[in-house]
């Protein structure tokens, strides 16, 4: 049996972090995202993007992706929304991408899911300019 590909990327993500500094084994996502607020685009690509999957989707659909199921969850994770718009916008995603891609969320995850979302992304977006 093969491993689960998310319990994979966590692993290798923790096993990173404590190369880089044993005190970060127990960082935090707002934790990572005071240290790496923005990951450069080849790293992104690797990860996110058609590195793993050459013939998959790019990293900027990914991460609208992940943008949303982040949104529809309840828009709880507030350092990984802020994280996520700010690599969407680095991979070339447009504010009205994002816009839209919250937007409907709202459908599936409730109003207040969508506004909260929609207020993290405004945050980074305004502060990006």
């Amino acid at each position: 049996m093969t491993e689960n590909p998310f319990a994979a990327w966590t692993r290798q993500m923790q096993e990173m972090a404590r190369a880089m500094n044993p005190a970060l084994e127990q960082f935090t996502p707002q934790g990572f995202e005071k240290l790496w607020p923005t990951m450069p685009g080849e790293v992104v690509e690797q990860f996110m993007g058609k590195g793993i999957n050459p013939e998959g989707l790019d990293a900027k659909t990914k991460l609208l992706l992940t943008l949303a199921g982040l949104t529809v969850l309840g828009a709880q994770a507030e350092a990984q929304i802020r994280m996520t718009v700010r690599q969407a916008v680095e991979q070339g995603a447009t504010k009205q991408e994002i816009a839209e891609t919250i937007g409907l969320m709202g459908l599936f995850g409730g109003i207040p899911a969508m506004n909260k979302a929609m207020a993290l992304a405004t945050e980074v977006l305004e502060d990006s300019e």
